[in-house]
């Protein structure tokens, strides 16, 4: 996943809590970026036909860009339950926001295939939480 699917993966979760366009300043702080690289990125991805913006409202994505932000989002899930359950790894977030960058469709694909995804991710995708609804974690990690 590049650079470009992480903020229309940002773009598509904060519209589904927000229940409207993405704001800039909500994106700069879902991305941990400045809001003047989310313009920038935003008006690129309008370039290429994955988002709408209108100012002081907010990106919206095209049904493009839902289908782009989607895919992205299963790659995550994708990795984020491996880390958990697969690898048991505590930090899985944090490792699974690092390696989002990294890992292609093919690598997420065959770990698709260890992790036995269910059919309706990604919507299963918890925005608020930030996880997918379906992680197996242990009883002290859930606590927190």
């Amino acid at each position: 996943m590049n650079t470009q699917d992480q903020y229309l993966k940002a773009i598509y979760l904060v519209q589904r809590m927000q229940d409207g366009p993405a704001a800039t300043g909500t994106l700069a702080d879902a991305l941990s970026v400045s809001p003047a690289s989310v313009n920038e990125m935003v008006g690129k991805l309008e370039d290429r036909g994955f988002v709408e913006h209108e100012k002081y409202k907010g990106a919206t994505l095209t049904d493009e860009g839902i289908v782009r932000a989607e895919d992205a989002l299963q790659n995550y899930c994708i990795i984020e339950r491996f880390l958990a359950n697969v690898l048991e790894v505590e930090n899985f977030r944090e490792e699974a926001h690092a390696l989002e960058a990294v890992i292609d469709d093919t690598v997420a694909e065959r770990l698709d295939t260890i992790i036995d995804r269910r059919g309706d991710c990604p919507d299963c995708f918890d925005a608020e939480a930030d996880k997918c609804k379906h992680l197996e974690l242990s009883v002290e990690e859930t606590a927190d």
